[in-house]
């Protein structure tokens, strides 16, 4: 955890997790981390502090497990294929419903909005979830107003991404909201992203 007082934002990572919707949030934070006066610091964590290999087969070391990570402001909770064993993971649900009461801005990414459903944490809610598993997240809570259109759903202390690069607009929405968008900017700069690409 950041010992300077400023932002600490977690970045959840497991196995068969999609690979951008761990790394794509982390540079946009830690990019962020160069230009802020608010000294945030970002950091991957997973449960056990064990390392992880990705959906794609990338291998990831995080920095922390999920005893040691300490309070966060913001948990950023990705998707991929990992997340199937989560959503019907008692333990897993039970953690997150732990987390979220202490947690200012839960966000998830991808089929991470699953998990957070499964865990009731999306009741009632707007949301969003990759464009391929909008039937999931409404069967596993028919509560939730799903969101067909949105790149991300900003609902307070719940936000929720489309999918895979979709992490990036929400990481960079996040920049804006806690800082400023002219932060947000210098950051897009930074990381060259230009979230309109020639096609």
């Amino acid at each position: 955890m950041s010992t300077d007082g400023g932002l600490h934002i977690g970045i959840l990572v497991f196995d068969e997790a999609e690979e951008l919707d761990v790394v794509g949030p982390f540079e946009v934070l830690a990019a962020w981390e160069q230009h802020s006066a608010l000294k945030p610091h970002v950091s991957t964590f997973s449960r056990e502090g064990a390392g992880v290999r990705l959906a794609k087969g990338l291998r990831l070391v995080p920095a922390r497990s999920a005893d040691d990570v300490g309070p966060l402001h913001v948990l950023v909770h990705p998707g991929g294929w990992g997340t199937r064993a989560l959503v019907d993971d008692p333990a897993h649900l039970e953690w997150l419903r732990q987390v979220r009461v202490q947690t200012p801005i839960l966000a998830s990414v991808c089929t991470g909005a699953l998990v957070l459903a499964a865990a009731g944490l999306l009741a009632g809610r707007p949301a969003t979830t990759h464009h391929d598993h909008y039937d999931d997240l409404a069967q596993l809570d028919p509560s939730v107003v799903v969101d067909t259109e949105a790149r991300f759903v900003d609902d307070g202390d719940v936000v929720t991404a489309a999918g895979v690069s979709a992490g990036i607009d929400m990481a960079l929405h996040l920049v804006a909201r806690l800082e400023s968008p002219e932060v947000a900017r210098a950051v897009r700069r930074a990381i060259q992203y230009d979230p309109a690409p020639p096609v």
